[in-house]
């Protein structure tokens, strides 16, 4: 091979290292994103069933009356 070809090969694949890091970089922004979410979204759920197991119980007390 001559000195150009692996120059450019040399300098792909520094570009493919380069672009690589940056990919893993924002996978794992985007992991950091949807672990936050799942929290939200486990935080809400839990409010909407204490929510509605007490409007239960406070049905049923009126019932029970």
């Amino acid at each position: 091979m001559s000195k150009i070809a692996l120059e450019r090969i040399a300098s792909h694949e520094k570009l493919c290292r380069i672009m690589q890091k940056l990919t893993h970089k924002k996978i794992h922004q985007i992991e950091d994103r949807i672990k936050r979410l799942e929290k939200i979204m486990i935080g809400c759920a839990g409010a909407l069933i204490t929510g509605m197991g007490y409007l239960i119980y406070i049905l049923l007390s009126y019932i029970s009356i």
